[in-house]
């Protein structure tokens, strides 16, 4: 079961962000990711197809394809690598809340008893526009699912956090219950796969001054954080916060694991190759 309330989870960050203190939820794919970021510190962690897919070397939006199933891969993560490593830190499912295959409400249950603290829309509807965004809303499997799937979560005392794009769908999910906001900025940028167009800062500040400003009124408890576009490091996101200092903190995916670990893995071996032979 569970090992943290919705409770503890909101007490926990909230104490964070009185101490003036950045809440940090770090998205991981393997086991020794999520371990390393709960030793460093991290609030949260969370799981899901898209950083499976990353940690295989490949761009995260392969888990948008449909070349695996989200949420099985989401709970066999969770189940045989992240929930027996990590102890001391909430541990969150990233899951496709319209998944027409499942009673969600049931697989939310499932993933409470196997552990998890939480839940979160990932893969979301929102990342998702044009006509392909249309046909999904207009066949039963549009965002109004994934508020639904959070706002059981939250009524079975979990945690939730939602991916949002527009004021509207923050306002959704703030309605139902969720605990922590996060505006999305879309593909992030850097590294060896990183998009190269992204959302500019300019309207990544827009964007979250227009998603805070419509929750202002009603929800101005909740937890505000970010993730994607040009933020990459945790200088970036220092200087983003001089734009709109009414975030609480930052979700990093690619900064969480991809990026130090193209840093790291061919510095070490570099290292190795420089050694000369005693012969």
């Amino acid at each position: 079961m569970a090992k943290f309330s919705r409770d503890e989870i909101n007490a926990r960050l909230r104490a964070e962000r009185d101490a003036g203190r950045a809440i940090y939820n770090a998205l991981c794919g393997t086991g020794i990711t999520a371990k390393m970021a709960a030793r460093g510190g991290a609030d949260l962690i969370t799981t899901h197809i898209l950083a499976y897919f990353r940690m295989q070397g490949m761009s995260s939006m392969a888990g948008y394809l449909p070349i695996g199933d989200a949420n099985a891969i989401t709970m066999e993560i969770g189940e045989r690598a992240l929930l027996s490593v990590v102890k001391e830190t909430p541990v969150i499912a990233g899951i496709l809340c319209p998944d027409p295959t499942r009673d969600m409400h049931r697989f939310v249950d499932q993933l409470a008893e196997a552990g998890f603290d939480g839940v979160m829309n990932c893969p979301t509807v929102a990342l998702i526009d044009g006509k392909f965004r249309s046909d999904l809303e207009e066949t039963g499997m549009g965002y109004a699912l994934e508020v639904d799937v959070l706002g059981y979560a939250s009524s079975i005392g979990l945690f939730t956090k939602a991916f949002c794009t527009t004021p509207d769908e923050a306002l959704a999910m703030a309605e139902a219950g969720v605990d922590n906001i996060i505006v999305h900025y879309g593909n992030s940028s850097g590294g060896t796969i990183g998009s190269s167009t992204i959302m500019s800062e300019e309207d990544s500040i827009e964007r979250t001054a227009s998603v805070i400003n419509a929750l202002e009124a009603k929800h101005s408890d909740l937890i505000f954080t970010c993730h994607g576009g040009g933020i990459e490091t945790p200088d970036d996101f220092a200087k983003f916060l001089e734009g709109e200092p009414r975030l609480d903190g930052y979700v990093g995916g690619s900064s969480a694991e991809r990026f130090p670990i193209e840093q790291s893995v061919p510095a070490t071996t570099e290292g190795f190759k420089a050694v000369k032979l005693k012969r």
